[in-house]
């Protein structure tokens, strides 16, 4: 199906305006009422939640070329990993993720 610039626009915006929404919503939500401690503390796992669900497909799909292709990305997430794990630093953990794999795709393209 084929659609025209203006359609595509207007889902575009519509969609940011929904995503903007949502957002704010939670956000003047906690801005008023304080959250149980109980929330809080699901709340303390969302971003590594985030990011797992982000890395977790492109390291076992390699990149979309089946599993086991990808094995620098392999090595980039069990370096990152050690990092998350002796560091506790997410920017760490994504820095040394991030600076790996490039380096390992440099070494391995030669």
């Amino acid at each position: 199906m084929k659609y025209s610039h203006l359609t595509m626009w207007g889902i575009v915006i519509a969609i940011g305006v929904g995503t903007y929404f949502i957002r704010l919503s939670f956000i003047a939500l906690f801005g008023k009422i304080e959250p149980s401690p109980a929330i809080m503390r699901a709340t303390r796992f969302v971003p590594s939640s985030v990011m797992a669900a982000i890395i977790l497909p492109a390291l076992l799909n390699g990149g979309g070329h089946g599993f086991g292709d990808g094995s620098e990305r392999l090595i980039a997430a069990l370096l990152a990993g050690f990092v998350a794990w002796r560091t506790r630093s997410m920017v760490a953990t994504i820095g040394t993720g991030m600076v790996g794999l490039w380096l390992l795709k440099a070494v391995m393209s030669i």
